[in-house]
C-alpha cells in the first residue's frame, strides 16, 4: 500500500448558504489523501500504473466549481468521482475548508473532513 497527499489545493468557488457567498465567493483550501496499492508503480516506474494527481487536483477543481450549499456536499462529490474514475484508489480521504468563513467571528477556516472507500 501508498498514500500519495495533495496539500493546500488553492480554490476560488461559490460554495454556502447566504446570498452574499454564492455572488461574492469564497477562497477555499482542499487537502486530498488517497491510499492506494502502489507496488507495481513503484517497479515499473510507469505513469498507467499509479494514481495520476493531476487527475485527482483536475477532479478538485472541477467539482469545487460546482455551487454547493455545504462543503459535505462538495466533498462528498469528489470522493464519489475519485473512486469511480481511479480504479486503483482503495480509499479517499479529503478535507474541504472556506477560509475566512463568515461566521460573526475571527476564525482563520472551517474544515469539514469526509472519507470514502471501497
Amino acid at each position: 500500500m501508498g498514500l500519495i497527499t495533495l496539500k493546500n489545493i488553492k480554490i476560488y468557488a461559490y460554495h454556502g448558504c447566504l446570498v452574499e457567498e454564492k455572488k461574492i465567493g469564497s477562497d477555499y483550501r482542499v487537502d486530498l489523501k488517497i491510499k492506494a496499492n502502489l507496488n507495481t508503480s513503484a517497479h515499473s516506474d510507469h505513469l498507467a500504473d499509479t494514481v495520476d494527481y493531476v487527475h485527482l487536483n483536475h477532479i478538485v477543481k472541477e467539482e469545487m466549481a460546482i455551487r454547493s450549499k455545504l462543503l459535505e456536499h462538495a466533498a462528498e462529490r469528489i470522493l464519489t468521482r475519485i473512486l469511480d474514475e481511479l480504479p486503483l484508489v482503495d480509499k479517499a480521504t479529503v478535507d474541504v475548508s472556506k477560509i475566512n468563513p463568515p461566521i460573526g467571528g475571527n476564525v482563520q477556516m472551517v474544515t469539514i473532513t469526509r472519507s470514502k472507500k471501497r
